[in-house]
Parts: C-alpha cells; sequence; structure tokens
C-alpha cells in the first residue's frame, strides 16, 4: 500500500538539492541482504525477553523436611522443592514474581493451597492435604490478580491426562532417577502446557494470566526450601536437593540436566546466558556446568541447619 497524499507533498529534486537536509544513510542490517516483496523486517528480541518454554531432567531425592513441631516446639510448615519456573517479572526488579508456572517435585509435611510470600515467609497457609513426607508431583501456578494455587485444588490448571496423577507419589522407585519437565506455551491458543516424561498432563489457560498471557521474561531451574525458619537463627533444618551441597564432581547432590529454552514457540536450545545465586550459601548453594558437557548441567542443594552449624 502506499499513501494517498504523501506524493503531493514530495520536494523536487532541485528543492532537495538547495536544502541543507539530506537523505537519511541506509541502516547497516541491509548490507546482509533485503526482505522479498511482501515481507517486512522484524528485530528479533533480545533473548530473557520471550521466553515460550524450558525443560530440565530433574533428579529425584527425599529431602530431610522438618516436621510440625521439633525438640523446641516451634511451628513448623515446611517443605523442599525441584521445580523449572518460567516466570513474567518487572525488567527493573527480577527478585518480583509477578506471574509464574511451575512444575517439579516437593518433599512436604503440609501442602500449602495458596500463599502470599514475603522474601523468606509464608504468611498464609493451607489445610494439611499429603500428611507425609514422600516425595510427590506438583504444579503451581500464580497471577498478577493474586491468584495462586496447586495442582487441582481450586481452579485454574486443566489436566488432560488419565495416566499421571498430580500430587502423587514419584519418588518410591525413583530416588536418584532423573524424570523430565518441561512447560511449553502453544502458539495457536497461548496455553502454558506441562509434560511430564513427554507425557502431555495438562495446561493452564492463558486467560488467567495478564502479563504470562504471551510470554515469559524469565525461566529458572532450581530448589526452594519454604520455612517461617529461613533467614533466622535458629535456621529450619529442611534440606535442598537430597541435603549435600553442589557436588561438580560426581554429581551426588540437587541435579538438573537438559536445560534448555524455547524461545518464541521454537525448537529447545541452550540458553545463551545464566546467573547463578543462592539466598543463604551457608544453607543451600549452586553450581553449574556449561563446558565440555552436550547440554547445560545444574547442581545444588544443602543440609539448611540439619548437622550443619555454619547456617
Amino acid at each position: 500500500m502506499k499513501s494517498s497524499h504523501l506524493d503531493q507533498m514530495k520536494y523536487t529534486s532541485k528543492t532537495l538539492q538547495n536544502s541543507s537536509s539530506s537523505k537519511a544513510p541506509s541502516q547497516p542490517w541491509l548490507q546482509y541482504g533485503r526482505c522479498p516483496n511482501g515481507t517486512i523486517p522484524i528485530l528479533a528480541l533480545t533473548a530473557g525477553y520471550n521466553y515460550s518454554g524450558a525443560r530440565a531432567n530433574i533428579k529425584v531425592w527425599n529431602p530431610y523436611v522438618d516436621g510440625v513441631n521439633d525438640t523446641e516446639m516451634r511451628l513448623h510448615l515446611d517443605y523442599s522443592s525441584s521445580q523449572v519456573m518460567l516466570r513474567a517479572c518487572p525488567v527493573e526488579h527480577y527478585d518480583i514474581v509477578k506471574e509464574t508456572v511451575e512444575a517439579g517435585w516437593m518433599a512436604s509435611f503440609t501442602f500449602i493451597t495458596a500463599m502470599y510470600k514475603t522474601f523468606f515467609k509464608v504468611v498464609l497457609f493451607g489445610p494439611l492435604v499429603y500428611k507425609d513426607f514422600k516425595t510427590r508431583l506438583f504444579v503451581y501456578w500464580k497471577a498478577d490478580n493474586g491468584s495462586s494455587c496447586f495442582d487441582l485444588i481450586c481452579p485454574g490448571f486443566v489436566q488432560t491426562s488419565s495416566e499421571v496423577l498430580l500430587g502423587g507419589d514419584i519418588g518410591t522407585y525413583n530416588y536418584g532417577s532423573e524424570i523430565e519437565f518441561q512447560i511449553s506455551k502453544d502458539p495457536d491458543t497461548n496455553n502454558w502446557w506441562f509434560l511430564y516424561n513427554s507425557e502431555e498432563v495438562g495446561y493452564w489457560p492463558s486467560d488467567i494470566f495478564q502479563s504470562m498471557k504471551y510470554e515469559a521474561n524469565m525461566v529458572q531451574w532450581g530448589g526452594e526450601v519454604f520455612s517461617p525458619y529461613v533467614g533466622t537463627h535458629p535456621h529450619t533444618d529442611t534440606a535442598m536437593g537430597n541435603g549435600k551441597f553442589a557436588d561438580r564432581l560426581y554429581r551426588k547432590s540437587g541435579t538438573m540436566t537438559g536445560l534448555l529454552i524455547e524461545e518464541n514457540s521454537s525448537p529447545l536450545k541452550r540458553p545463551e546466558s545464566y546467573t547463578i545465586s543462592s539466598n543463604e550459601w551457608n544453607c543451600y548453594d549452586a553450581d553449574l556446568l556449561d563446558e565440555k558437557v552436550p547440554e547445560p548441567v545444574f547442581l545444588y542443594g544443602g543440609p539448611g541447619s540439619h548437622f550443619n552449624p555454619n547456617c
């Protein structure tokens, strides 16, 4: 299409020659070629702002988790989890999670159905559901309107598989083995799908989100410990991973292999950059193998204060 009026407003060549203005120089990208007829150039977004999926093979463990009451009669509502996370965060504040979808395994005496999280503390707790310390499969989502939920306890995640039990025990025969977790956005519906060992389990509908209705701008892999007694002294004994610090040599700690991402619903690929972090290095730490391995390997974990006086 062409404008209907600009041709009539063009200056003549003579006018241009007498003007101090000059024609804008060609853009550097044109030295690499031009667009075919009927197409336009589009700038690819910088990696990190348009994630549409992520995957990891997570080694399954059964970490120590503090019980409801310890010898000091402190109330415990702890859990330890390892998961893949896609999130929407303000660009200037990546520590603030506005929306998230997550999938992984969890060991806990209490299962939290809805919660508000501060930096180190869970403020609102749900009912006791599992009532044991087995390692269980879980999915979780949080929306910008404050809604959040695990599994199928409240509306949100839509399960389509009859072969996978959310909240079910996955550890009894799997400790030390790897399970594949993948989250991928359907480019046609914008629903976020969860795959468990390549089985399509179900999806988070796009309409429960705002920022993540179309994409995520952060991918995280890792372990989490939730407790009223993190960042305090005495510290919780709840472990992360299998309770051992990151083991680069023998990989006998919490381990994730095959860390891959999707961008714009393209095939899985290696991330271009990473940031490794821990909130309490004396209690839980992390390491990454990215060279001389087919795909990145993430190592993490720690005992908390369980037989660890430095925490």
